[in-house]
Order: structure tokens, then sequence, then C-alpha cells
């Protein structure tokens, strides 16, 4: 099935939203939700092995069990066969020695985050929580915030 957003998608005018498209084989149907961004400036590591999330879904239990084991930090960063992820909600940059690094394999391959390894603002690399005291900032990244540094960085 093929579907022209631009001619589907018609958002409210005052206001900022996120739009939720989804669809099956059979039928789609757009929502609209106000968008409040969450200030993140601590993320707790949590190893999970098991958790699989290449594309958008709207099951995301899995990605939810996990945010709740963040105690008292802003949001998880997933840690998976010993390699850094990403958060719940975004993929992360670490600057390491002057330069931006991403994940090579995150578990969702965001559009602002290969826009910006187009661009040469972002190296793809194999992160392992042994790169976090080499870490000089954080990044998170995804299409609705962009990219955006963590105050203190803390990751925990």
């Amino acid at each position: 099935m093929h579907f022209d957003l631009q001619g589907l998608i018609t958002p409210p005018k005052i206001g900022v939203y996120r739009c939720r498209f989804v669809y099956d084989a059979d039928s789609y149907r757009i929502e609209f939700h106000p968008y409040t961004s969450s200030k993140i400036s601590a993320l707790r590591l949590i190893h999970e092995d098991t958790v699989h999330y290449p594309l958008k879904y709207t099951h995301r239990d899995a990605l939810n069990a996990l945010f709740e084991r963040r105690d008292t930090c802003d949001d998880v960063l997933i840690v998976k066969d010993g390699i850094l992820k990403d958060t719940t909600i975004a993929n992360i940059a670490l600057r390491i020695d002057g330069q931006w690094f991403t994940p090579q394999s995150p578990l969702l391959y965001g559009t602002t985050r290969a826009r910006l390894i187009d661009e040469g603002l972002l190296l793809p690399a194999v992160l392992t929580p042994n790169d976090i005291p080499n870490t000089q900032k954080v990044a998170i990244m995804n299409a609705m915030v962009g990219f955006v540094e963590i105050e203190n960085g803390i990751i925990t």
C-alpha cells in the first residue's frame, strides 16, 4: 500500500504536535498528540540483550518496561550484547576526543541520525560502556528534538 502523506496529513494550525500515522495492509489512521519536550540530564545504563526495535511500532511494551527501570534518571541508555544502542525515545551520540560518535548499529536507524551522518557531523562506531569515561559530552537526537546535548551528560 502506498500513501501520499503530504495529501493526507493536515496538522493543527496552533501548537506543536507529534503526528502518528498508524497503518496496516488494509487501513490507516492519523493521530495528533500535543508535544512537550522532556528535559534529560541523566541516563541509566540498562543491559538488555533481548530488546528488538528495528521499526517504529505502536507496540512499545519492551521499551516501556526498560524505561520503568530508570530509577532516578530521566531515561535509560540501552546496552545490548555489550554495545551501546539508544534511549527509549532517541538515538544517542557521544563526543570523544572532539568528535561526535553514534552507535554503528542502533536499535532504530532514525532519520535525524541518518541526516547527521550524511552531513558528516556524526561518525558511526561500535560504542561500549567502556567508552563512557572518555566521553566529554552526550547528546540525544530524534525527529522531534533534533540534536540536543544532554545537560551534565550523566550516565550511571
